[in-house]
């Protein structure tokens, strides 16, 4: 049976780095995944039979190996951008140039795509939905599979289309702009970094965005796949990175602070006036410990927090944990985003100004809840605007914070010179200042929860 014979070192016209070595070239099919192209390795997998569609899958593989970047390359942008879109937004610029070399891309299909789009929409998996649109736009396989979302989640299509449109409009760009291998200012491949990476980064937001369910939602939606448009709603908060690179130094006398307390009861009678002013007449003195309370600081923008209240506050609670918190809008993990400023005893020597947005708010509460000791005091320094990973106000996330504060009676300070005040105290923050503290409060006043006058 007569076999196709591929070489791909006859390839040429690459002006990266890319180095003339041997391939090894291995054989695959034409179902979806059973064909790659390893820059890496030298490995190419494709199917060496003779039709028409094993042709195009060759040709789809083979332009891999002509204009994708290596590995490295594309390590540079996984701090802002999702592996799988990268992947997925590749292969579109790679069925675009086929499409321009007269290829029939609409072969690229293997008969699984509505069953899949219909699996997706059921199980709810929206983020890799977008990629695999990406995947197949512009193929034999689109049609089959927008048909399959339809089955599983027609509100999906909607944005669906967005996000297609945008696509489009991204590679709508010359054939020799797409394909160019050589390096930009910011030492990527130019083709790669005009196309893909651009889509890539509007599909990782979108990605991350609360699938949009009503006309104003979607309107928000579509405007966030613009270039500079604002990072779409996610509805969820970031995960907590700790920064581990903060500089420590050791606090002298920071076990516990010993303080005298009124009483009704004991041997030294150190408040005298209270028997007329104090209806339980707490005239004597006994000793307890205070072992410092928990502090917890927003640091995003809209916050204003000056490093000498913050020391003044270290000093006047040695042995209190201190934890700061900020996230970047759309920070994949690779900025820390909270960052223990004073952990019982040891203090940072410096510490981060802040990352702009909230993002995590939820999260670095339960955080400091769990690291609570008995019934130590826990104080929050914020304004009571919560927002989600990309910085936008969510009445669930501050629904979430509000029963945090709620159920731990946590306390609240608008600044850190409250906070050391408020950390001191034996009091509940009082139901009339709730109302200073934005979106928390207002909800905290709604809940008819009991609070001090």
């Amino acid at each position: 049976m007569t076999r196709a014979v591929i070489f791909p070192e006859l390839l040429s016209g690459r002006e990266d780095e890319d180095l003339a070595q041997p391939w090894i070239v291995r054989e695959g099919s034409t179902n979806r995944g059973a064909a790659s192209c390893d820059l890496a390795a030298r490995i190419l997998e494709v199917p060496l039979d003779l039709s028409e569609q094993a042709r195009v899958v060759r040709a789809h593989e083979l332009m891999h190996a002509r204009v994708s970047p290596h590995a490295h390359h594309l390590e540079r942008a996984l701090d802002e951008v999702s592996p799988r879109a990268l992947e997925c937004a590749e292969e579109l610029r790679v069925n675009t140039l086929l499409g321009r070399l007269d290829f029939d891309v609409s072969l690229l299909r293997d008969g699984t795509e509505k069953m899949g789009g219909r699996r997706l929409g059921e199980a709810g998996e929206w983020a890799e939905a977008l990629c695999f649109m990406l995947a197949v736009l512009g193929t034999g396989a689109e049609k089959d599979y927008l048909a399959g979302i339809r089955l599983g989640c027609p509100s999906w299509l909607a944005p669906l289309r967005a996000v297609r449109k945008r696509a489009l409009t991204v590679f709508a760009q010359s054939t020799h702009t797409l394909a160019r291998t050589r390096f930009n200012d910011e030492g990527l491949p130019s083709g790669y970094a005009c196309s893909t990476l651009v889509l890539a980064r509007a599909l990782s937001r979108a990605m991350e965005a609360r699938v949009p369910m009503v006309a104003d939602e979607l309107r928000s939606f579509r405007r966030s796949l613009e270039p500079g448009g604002r990072r779409p709603a996610t509805g969820k908060f970031a995960p907590l990175v700790f920064d581990e690179s903060l500089a420590r130094r050791s606090r002298p006398s920071a076990a516990s602070v010993r303080v005298m307390r009124p009483s009704m009861t004991g041997v030294a009678m150190r408040y005298p006036g209270r028997f007329l002013t104090d209806e339980h007449r707490r005239a004597f003195a006994q000793r307890a410990r205070r072992h410092g309370g928990i502090v917890v600081i927003d640091q995003s923008g809209s916050m204003d927090l000056d490093g000498e209240s913050l020391r003044t506050l270290l000093r006047d609670a040695p042995a209190a944990l201190v934890v700061g918190y900020s996230h970047r809008p759309g920070d994949r993990g690779a900025t820390p985003n909270v960052w223990l400023l004073c952990d019982r005893g040891t203090v940072a020597t410096t510490w981060p100004s802040g990352n702009v947005g909230n993002g995590v708010d939820g999260p670095v509460l339960h955080w400091a809840i769990a690291q609570r000791r008995a019934n130590e005091p826990v104080v929050w320094v914020t304004d009571g605007q919560v927002t989600d990973s990309h910085d936008h106000p969510d009445e669930a996330l501050t629904e979430e914070c509000a029963t945090l504060v709620r159920r731990h009676r946590i306390r609240l300070a608008r600044d850190l010179t409250e906070a050391t005040k408020t950390i001191q105290s034996n009091l509940s923050t009082p139901r009339s200042r709730l109302a200073n503290f934005g979106r928390v409060g207002h909800c905290l006043l709604e809940t008819g929860a009991m609070w001090s006058k």
